[in-house]
């Protein structure tokens, strides 16, 4: 019987793996340039923590996690997003007795049982920035403007930023309250995911995607009109600091966002790169997600990016190729000899050289050489050997040259950095 992946677990092949790590090194670049740094963090965690911080009545919690118990008798859930993760580590590792704030991001596998479509998986990778520590709208800004230039970085262009403010602790129960009465009164059109949304979040409502549930959305009341002056203050400061950053928003009072420890500032990025609106990322403020998780009330503001989704909408000319610097073509036996003494030293001089290792003739090599798309070839055989010459062929221009052999490596390594 064949054996084959895991439905929605995929695999990212060599040929893709160029995209990953270019968009991977920027977001390094980018996050270290803005006082980030990296941590890593279990793919395992207990339940209670995901449960807690996410939230029960959220469609994460309720249908999508992978839980299971070990030998043990522990509820373990492989993590659906890293957020509550690292703020476990902060705490568990006291990051705050060295300094209370703590700018954070990492990269890795989160795990959803949802249905399997183009660009969404049940493992999919993303890529987390986190800010704990700080309550300043200030930082809101910050995170926002990083994120931008992540994005720009990569190659997305006709970028759209949206925001709004979700309120607080205190003034949300009010919302939430004249939100569910709306709805009751259209319950008839929502879907039955959003019935019993209704009763145990009826925020999450906004982010149906069904037809009927989008027609009762139409003249809900936004939580704009009803967020305190605390909340107002705050949102009017960020708001006043990505414009002195000079970065254009748009308000977007219907958005919210999938978990329950979100507070004040949220925000989406879409693309419009292909022609048509994509979604790219989100984030926000979680400024009670500590004290979900059993820790003292210390705030919080991040976002997540989905690498599927951000890779599908790089741009053609960020395709990465990885091809050879060289391939060693080697005929007869002291040629082949020599080219395993050549090859070995290029590699330990960091220069990726591929050598045929069947004895083919100089056709096929030169042949294996092209779909690999090797840049340069060097050919040595039993003549070369003879008149200590190897013959260095350029594949773009199909150029030529004679390299002595007592100066080869020195001589290829030149060729490489030019």
């Amino acid at each position: 019987m064949e054996i084959k992946a895991i439905r929605g677990f995929n695999d990212v092949l060599p040929e893709e793996i160029g995209k990953w790590q270019f968009v991977e090194g920027t977001a390094r670049t980018v996050f270290e340039g803005f006082g980030f740094s990296e941590i890593r963090i279990p793919i395992l965690e207990q339940t209670r923590l995901f449960s807690r911080g996410i939230g029960e009545a959220t469609d994460i919690v309720e249908k999508e996690m992978y839980t299971f118990q070990d030998r043990s008798g522990n509820s373990l859930t492989l993590r659906p997003e890293a957020t509550a993760s690292m703020a476990r580590a902060y705490l568990e590792h006291q990051m705050y007795s060295f300094d209370p704030v703590a700018k954070l991001y990492c990269m890795g596998p989160m795990f959803r049982y949802e249905r399997p479509q183009k660009g969404r998986y049940r493992q999919f990778y993303q890529i987390d920035a986190e800010v704990f520590g700080v309550a300043n709208p200030m930082v809101d800004a910050e995170v926002i403007i990083m994120l931008i230039e992540f994005l720009k970085r990569v190659g997305l262009e006709n970028l759209e930023l949206q925001v709004n403010s979700l309120g607080c602790r205190e003034c949300r129960p009010q919302y939430r309250e004249e939100l569910k009465r709306f709805f009751e009164s259209k319950s008839f059109q929502l879907c039955e995911d959003c019935q019993r949304r209704l009763n145990s979040n009826p925020l999450r409502i906004f982010d149906c995607k069904v037809e009927t549930c989008k027609e009762a959305i139409a003249g809900a009341p936004k939580v704009t009109d009803f967020i305190c002056a605390e909340c107002q203050k705050h949102f009017g400061e960020v708001k006043a600091y990505l414009a002195i950053a000079g970065l254009a928003f748009i308000l977007k009072p219907e958005m919210v966002r999938g978990l329950d420890y979100y507070t004040r500032t949220a925000f989406e990025v879409v693309s419009y790169q292909l022609g048509s609106q994509n979604a790219v990322t989100g984030g926000g403020r979680y400024d009670n997600l500590f004290q979900e998780i059993g820790g003292p009330d210390i705030p919080g503001i991040g976002f997540a990016i989905g690498m599927e989704r951000l890779i599908s909408l790089l741009p053609k000319e960020k395709e990465v190729v990885r091809r050879p610097d060289l391939f060693v073509a080697a005929l007869g036996l002291e040629g082949q000899t020599e080219a395993y003494r050549l090859i070995n030293q290029l590699h330990l001089n960091g220069i990726w050289a591929e050598l045929d290792y069947e004895g083919k003739s100089l056709k096929s090599q030169m042949r294996r050489a092209d779909k690999l798309q090797a840049r340069r070839v060097i050919i040595l055989g039993d003549e070369e050997i003879k008149k200590s010459r190897a013959v260095l062929r350029d594949m773009e221009d199909k150029s030529q040259e004679e390299i002595p052999l007592s100066n080869l490596v020195n001589a290829l390594k030149e060729k490489v950095t030019q």
